[in-house]
């Protein structure tokens, strides 16, 4: 049997992080036993249904690299192929039209509040014969539940879950324009997309009992459920923009790296040992959905900021370079070249993209510079006789870096100070402040004629 699995998401707005951890988790599952690995988007909703969320909710997935096999499924397209699946049940008695008015639910709901006691619908209409259906109503076509026994859940994340079937109604499969409703559509597409396991938020465990109830009405096989807990905010509250980014590309914007973030969704709720860093393709080879904890996991930006600073370290400079040149708007060559150059500095400090824009900032001024009140501070007279004499000394040198490094030493031995004393100054005279990476690098990284413009005229 191959496994297949599948990331349904409602494109009713942004790709939200848990959804791209439910995706995430089910493409490694898929990926650690050589399966396959579906999207479908579920937008029967036609109102709040967007093809704008469709593009965020696909290029998400895309910038994260969770890449699916197969076409991408669109459930709206399917509704002909769920009108069949519930006409097949209605004559083989596994459903029935129900010809309640709105008026007569209104009733039987306002009888329950009255009564102190859940509303669940027993319908006359599951057994009485259909030749006495009102003719001014268009019925609705719903499942002949069992009322005896239970459903029960054997879930590979929540333990074997069970329910009643006294506790649960006969929903409606087909409403009376002929739309399937949801819990029906689902049901249809995933037998009809030979999906072996279903991997989604433990906010859907509930409704695992009512598709099951579809699939064994229909004598489907039943796949396998796993229903993954919840992601908090740290104060145990659901997950919300109070508590910081939520949706995917809002985590792009803000400047971490794709797989610094999956990194981090993968340990979110998942174990293995202590180790924090794990590559997508070390992840593949040791994700088990079997791992995966009952308890809700708690967003911890400080810790994701910490993982995003390791993978901004151990990226590829180039690629570094241009996210920073489309963030800062950089398009004249030299500059580009000039943060290519400190690119191996810079990453060093930075935790997010953003911040390795901002430290890189300086190399796109022209002189003169605005200095911040640190550095207006180390511009000090005696630091500005320095800087003439830096200047002096660096118009002779050929800016390599091993030049440059000579040369600071030089003056910092003729002037009897320590290199630190000698490269602050420098720095506020390239930089505008007093952070930068090592000032050698600095300087052959913005060229002679650039470095000694901003030290003249500092």
């Amino acid at each position: 049997m191959t496994v297949r699995t599948r990331f349904a998401p409602s494109p009713t707005g942004l790709l939200h992080i848990g959804g791209a951890r439910t995706a995430l988790f089910n493409y490694l599952f898929s990926k650690h036993v050589g399966g396959e690995f579906l999207l479908r988007i579920e937008d029967t909703d036609r109102e709040r249904s967007t093809e704008a969320a469709t593009q965020v909710i696909l290029e998400g997935l895309e910038w994260l690299g969770i890449r699916h096999d197969e076409q991408t499924v669109f459930q709206s397209t399917r509704q002909a192929r769920h009108a069949e699946v519930a006409w097949q049940m209605l004559e083989a008695g596994r459903a029935y039209r129900c010809y309640l008015s709105p008026a007569e639910l209104t009733a039987m709901r306002e009888q329950a509040t009255a009564e102190k006691r859940t509303f669940r619908l027993v319908s006359p209409w599951r057994d009485r014969d259909p030749g006495e259906a009102p003719a001014d109503i268009k019925p609705v076509i719903r499942l002949k539940a069992p009322r005896e026994g239970e459903t029960v859940v054997d879930d590979l994340v929540q333990g074997t879950v069970r329910v009643a079937n006294a506790e649960l109604d006969d929903m409606i499969i087909l409403r009376s324009d002929g739309t399937p409703t949801y819990q029906h559509a689902v049901v249809v597409d995933d037998h009809d997309m030979g999906i072996t396991h279903v991997i989604r938020g433990d906010d859907h465990l509930t409704n695992a009992f009512r598709q099951i109830q579809v699939y064994l009405a229909n004598g489907w096989e039943l796949p396998r459920f796993a229903h993954i807990p919840l992601i908090h905010g740290a104060d145990g509250a659901k997950l919300s923009k109070r508590h910081g980014a939520v949706s995917v590309l809002e985590f792009r914007e803000q400047g971490f790296l794709p797989e610094a973030l999956c990194n981090y969704l993968l340990r979110l709720g998942w174990g293995h040992g202590d180790t924090e860093i794990i590559d997508r393709d070390e992840a593949i080879k040791l994700f088990d959905i079997a791992d995966v904890g009952r308890a809700a996991s708690r967003m911890d930006y400080a810790k994701l900021t910490h993982v995003n600073a390791h993978y901004i370290r151990q990226a590829d400079d180039a690629r570094l370079t241009a996210d920073v040149a489309a963030r800062l708007e950089i398009t004249d060559p030299a500059v580009i070249t000039r943060v290519a150059t400190l690119m191996p500095g810079l990453k060093e400090r930075a935790r997010t993209l953003v911040e390795l824009a901002a430290s890189a900032k300086f190399l796109t001024l022209s002189v003169p510079l605005d200095f911040d009140a640190k550095a207006q501070g180390l511009l000090t007279d005696e630091a500005k006789a320095l800087l003439a004499d830096v200047a002096g000394t660096l118009e002779a040198t050929d800016f390599s870096l091993e030049a440059v490094n000579a040369a600071l030493h030089t003056i910092a031995v003729r002037t009897g100070r320590k290199l630190g004393q000698v490269a602050q100054p420098i720095r506020a005279a390239l930089t505008g402040t007093n952070v930068s990476p090592p000032i050698d690098a600095t300087l052959v990284a913005l060229g002679r004629d650039e470095a000694l413009a901003r030290i003249r005229a500092a």
